[in-house]
């Protein structure tokens, strides 16, 4: 009996740990990436699927972010496409892009698309501008000059005034960690921790 009652106590506390123990391993994959050598590079590639990659040393914002999760197992890959392909009209493929079809080479390395994903998964967090309302973890879209979507994610690491965190994103330079969370209009502010 008490052998049975410290089981279900371990299985407790270990459940109630796992989402800080895959934020904690999302910030350090995140921090990781600014390790790596990386040719911002756009094109269309034909990916494998499931866990379908670009080549290593090259990629683009969302690839940070893409491959920050699958250090943790989530493939945004395989998320994306599922769902996009059993909810099309939410995703803006057509609107934007002229698609009729999900592309699983492509869809997850939009930021539209990661925006439609997060927020049909009740993952979407009010856009402020108080820097503490942003927590590591969390992912945050921006658009730059006007018309190109960005995104990054935040890492518990401050700016030199310690006033903001700092973000791990690649904006044309590789994956880097920068103090830029209000650099740029914010579109998005995300939490995706399943």
């Amino acid at each position: 009996m008490i052998k049975n009652i410290f089981a279900v106590v371990l299985c407790v506390v270990s459940a109630s740990s796992v989402g800080k123990v895959v934020k904690q391993d999302l910030v350090a994959a995140a921090l990781e990436r600014t390790t790596h050598s990386v040719r911002y590079d756009g094109a269309y590639v034909r990916l494998d699927y499931p866990m379908g990659d670009v080549p290593s040393d090259t990629g683009v914002c969302t690839d940070v972010i893409i491959r920050s999760y699958r250090e943790v197992g989530i493939d945004f890959q395989q998320l994306i496409h599922e769902d996009i392909k059993a909810n099309f009209s939410d995703y803006p493929s057509a609107r934007m892009w002229g698609l009729n079809r999900p592309d699983k080479n492509i869809d997850h390395r939009r930021v539209p698309n990661i925006q439609a994903f997060l927020t049909r998964q009740n993952a979407q967090l009010p856009v402020t501008k108080l820097a503490a309302d942003y927590l590591a973890g969390d992912l945050v879209t921006w658009m730059v000059n006007g018309n190109l979507p960005h995104i990054g994610i935040v890492v518990e690491r401050r700016s030199t005034d310690n006033e903001r965190p700092l973000i791990v994103h690649n904006i044309g330079r590789g994956p880097e960690l920068e103090d830029m969370l209000f650099n740029y209009p914010i579109t998005g502010h995300y939490r995706f921790l399943p």
